[in-house]
């Protein structure tokens, strides 16, 4: 299998990577995109030796193209690029592992082109879950969740017709017993040091905030074509219960493992077989206590904003996703106290009309608005 990797210098392309190379007879590396990191992509270029590597972010260099020339990879330049790879007859799966808004185009793109998409990108489900569902089977593409709760959820499931929930575990963040009058006093250093999981910067603080569930709940709407109503979130701090099904009969069916994303890409690669991912096993005689609590929403209030966006639909997940990328950028570079995160997603909410968008050009105009709006609000909250 020829795969391209999305968003290869982040930890999800790590682990994906290190994944493959465990398997070297059953895949190969078709081709490694970045943002800008032109020297992370030169190693991994050197390592993995794809066909193509593309930098998103970066201008038309010609010396940079001869660097990847010397280790005979061929390197592209700019968004347009990643689309052109994920299309690409040679390929066979997609990670889809781009950060936030910004990968929504090559994932509808490999969607489109009727690929194998490893979807760790939640967001373009968030933005334009029924553009992108509707995609999918129009084109045969075959979408496998690899965020650990749903990939969780998707093992769990034999029967959708007789499921009466499902329930995403959330870890709770490393401000779970924090009082709550100090929240505004929290540092970004503070906000990413996840109890348990290895992640990126932006990925952290929406785990802090508990918006990266609120998210989930979006995505898990679409993935498995259940109401609002019948997806619930519990606290498990253990970080070993991913999520559960509940079935009508009363039967809840739960995956464990221990918190290693090369668990469920694993699962996605090789699905509908089993190949050893690298994770270390779980030693269930070991396990002291698995425990599980509800949410707090005044300590979690963009929890209950994502679930509200997803009831009013249209345009309000994009706008709810890009109004959080935009405060969490600004918390990120000490413009904005953790607090007021989630008061800048409710004001731009607030400040928008929900209307049904249907089009890649209508969810890109929505965001765009949406990240206007919340510069604005996070600019009188500097200067209030």
């Amino acid at each position: 299998m020829n795969l391209a990797v999305l968003g290869a210098t982040g930890s999800i392309g790590a682990s994906t990577l290190d994944v493959m190379a465990g398997h070297p007879d059953r895949y190969r590396v078709f081709a490694l995109t970045a943002h800008a990191s032109a020297d992370a992509l030169l190693e991994l270029c050197r390592v993995h030796r794809p066909r193509y590597a593309v930098l998103s972010g970066v201008e038309a260099n010609p010396a940079l193209g001869r660097k990847f020339r010397e280790v005979h990879v061929e390197l592209l330049f700019g968004a347009a690029a990643l689309e052109q790879v994920v299309a690409d007859a040679a390929c066979d799966a997609v990670m889809a592992g781009i950060v936030g808004a910004a990968g929504l185009a090559s994932t509808l793109a490999a969607a489109r082109a009727g690929k194998r998409v490893l979807l760790a990108n939640k967001e373009a489900l968030v933005m334009a879950g029924p553009l992108v569902m509707r995609v999918a089977r129009d084109s045969g593409a075959q979408l496998l969740p690899v965020d650990s709760e749903h990939n969780a959820v998707f093992q769990c499931l034999s029967d959708v017709k007789a499921v009466r929930r499902i329930v995403l575990t959330a870890s709770g963040g490393p401000f779970r017993a924090l009082p709550l009058e100090r929240l505004d006093a929290v540092t970004p250093e503070q906000a990413c040091a996840h109890p348990n999981w290895v992640m990126g910067r932006k990925i952290s603080v929406d785990s802090a905030t508990m918006m990266n569930k609120g998210l989930e709940v979006i995505e898990a709407r679409w993935l498995f074509d259940l109401a609002p109503e019948r997806i619930e979130v519990l606290i498990h701090p253990q970080s070993i219960v991913h999520s559960m099904v509940e079935y009508v009969d009363g039967s809840v069916i739960a995956q464990l493992s221990n918190p290693d994303m090369r668990v469920p890409i694993a699962h996605a690669l090789a699905y509908p077989q089993r190949i050893a991912s690298g994770a270390r096993p779980l030693d269930l005689a070991a396990l002291q206590d698995l425990s599980f609590e509800r949410p707090d929403h005044q300590r979690f209030p963009c929890l209950p904003l994502a679930y509200a966006a997803l009831r009013a639909g249209g345009t309000a997940p994009a706008a709810l996703n890009a109004a959080n990328e935009v405060a969490v950028q600004a918390f990120l570079a000490g413009r904005l106290p953790f607090g007021a995160i989630a008061r800048v997603i409710e004001g731009t909410l607030d400040s928008m009309a929900v209307t049904q968008a249907e089009t890649l050009p209508e969810i890109l105009e929505t965001d765009s608005l949406a990240r206007r709006k919340a510069g604005e609000r996070i600019q009188m909250a500097r200067a209030a």
